[in-house]
């Protein structure tokens, strides 16, 4: 088995998941055997990450079903557009308590703490200082006081992560996730150091859809280019391909159509006075829809996201064909069961990995043949600033501009950015909004590093000739495609 991460946890999900591939390629996936495999990943004589094995084996049980697309327990009501959910099993090794005194206390005699303290819950024990956690308030008041830096503030990195405040504790300290707030960004995931929040898989349905030889076309987010070490987009294509879907083809494709019809919109944005939002990430649309409801209705672009387009395009020419979309992002699986999506499953970069290991293809390995592509433009939508700039090209190409934009890199100024809107501050012709800070290349389910993909991306495009996004239109043409988003029905 593939070592693919340093952590754990990532790489005890990434292990079920290629056992879960080989078995449904195999047939049918039987989650007895599964539970089996997973009991034998924590052997009572192996490393121990928890108290006791018992522990572990239960957790991994309950990667087990969010992998196989079920609920990570077996009473819980599911949410077909919650895609993000706790592993309570795992969810109990963050520091419970966010205000506490550490043995830097000299127990001074400024008692600074105790003077700052408004609600009587710090005294002075026998070693140290000591907090009444019944009247602590958590307000930090006594650690800004601490002349020894000696209390601490400690935030659950799900919590400090999250954008829009969706996290909170049940009566155990168990995170809980409040499903009418949350975006699906995956920041809260990314951040967990024990692996206690997990997305849901739906590489068992795709794979069962491949084995009854039902056609499908598999779709790249630009993003993938870079993943796989010494490995060519050709080769990503093929290999993927080699999975048994009829054919791969570049989101990049449909990232050109994006700058384009963005541009279009944003003409008529600029008549009127209001800043346009990009609509590329659904993680930030999410954002905006929720938090932001006029901002959605009166700022974010109506175009689709490239995902979106590429699908469309080819549901156009081949109306039977299922489409399967492959990236880091967990908020496209959401994105996949809205009202007016053609997608019909999502998977992400580490189930693709695990598909292909389970059926023994190295895509460094594989032989392929350069194919028509994209503009590096359309590719570039990749990382943070790489929409912004397809927007500007297309606008370029029509001999119009410059427009001014602030790319937004990262949940939280993405936040910021919407407030400044909200504010009338904005002083920009468009926002660029990816939550994922550094772009699509630093998602939660990439499996290399942003700086690496970023490199073998520059390295790779240098080979490719200087196409224009009008160019890749004339070759993949979107004639007669809905580039609408449609009305979002709840």
């Amino acid at each position: 088995m593939s070592n693919m991460f340093s952590n754990e946890s990532r790489q005890f999900k990434f292990d079920i998941l290629v056992n879960i591939c080989r078995q449904a390629f195999a047939g049918e996936v039987r989650e007895d055997e599964v539970n089996a495999y997973a009991r034998n990943l924590v052997s009572l004589d192996g490393p121990r990450y928890r108290c006791c094995v018992y522990k572990e084996r239960e957790i991994l049980r309950q990667r087990v079903r969010l992998a196989m697309g079920k609920m990570a327990r077996e009473d819980q009501e599911p949410n077909p557009r919650q895609i993000i959910h706790v592993i309570d099993a795992a969810c109990d090794g963050c520091t419970i308590k966010k205000i506490r005194v550490t043995d830097n206390c000299r127990k001074c005699m400024a008692k600074s703490c105790l003077a700052a303290c408004r609600f009587g819950a710090i005294s002075i024990g026998s070693e140290r200082s000591e907090i009444d956690y019944s009247k602590c308030k958590e307000c930090g008041a006594c650690s800004r006081a601490c002349p020894y830096n000696a209390i601490v503030v400690t935030e659950r990195p799900c919590y400090a992560h999250c954008p829009v405040q969706a996290i909170s504790w049940n009566d155990q300290n168990i995170a809980v996730i409040d499903e009418k707030k949350c975006i699906n960004c995956g920041q809260c995931e990314s951040a967990c150091p024990f692996g206690a929040i997990e997305d849901i898989s739906w590489v068992v349905p795709v794979i069962k859809a491949i084995n009854m030889g039902a056609p499908i076309v598999a779709v790249v987010a630009p993003s993938i280019q870079g993943q796989f070490d010494d490995t060519s987009i050709p080769q990503v294509l093929k290999s993927v391909e080699m999975l048994g879907f009829k054919k791969c083809i570049e989101v990049a494709v449909g990232a050109d159509a994006v700058a384009e019809f963005e541009y279009e919109e944003l003409v008529e944005h600029k008549k009127t006075g209001k800043p346009m939002t990009t609509s590329c990430c659904p993680g930030f649309v999410n954002m905006l829809r929720i938090h932001f409801p006029k901002l959605y209705a009166e700022n974010k672009s109506t175009t689709v996201t490239p995902m979106e387009a590429i699908a469309r395009q080819i549901k156009r020419d081949h109306p039977d064909y299922g489409v399967v979309f492959i990236g880091p992002c967990l908020a496209k699986k959401q994105e996949a069961m809205e009202d007016y999506s053609v997608v019909d499953y999502v998977l992400t970069y580490e189930e693709l990995a695990a598909m292909l290991i389970s059926k023994g293809i190295n895509p460094a390995e594989v032989e392929a043949a350069p194919e028509e592509y994209p503009s590096v433009y359309g590719r570039n939508f990749a990382f943070s600033g790489g929409v912004a700039a397809a927007v500007a090209e297309a606008a370029k190409e029509h001999n119009d501009g410059p427009y001014t934009a602030f790319m937004a890199n990262g949940a939280i100024e993405c936040k910021k950015q919407l407030q400044i809107i909200q504010a009338g501050k904005f002083n920009f012709d468009i926002l660029e909004g990816m939550c994922c800070p550094g772009g699509c290349i630093a998602g939660p389910a990439c499996i290399s590093d942003a700086v690496t993909v970023k490199g073998r991306m520059a390295k790779e495009n240098l080979t490719t000739d200087k196409k224009t996004i009008q160019r890749s239109l004339e070759i993949f043409s979107f004639e007669n495609v809905d580039m609408e988003v449609g009305v979002h029905q709840d």
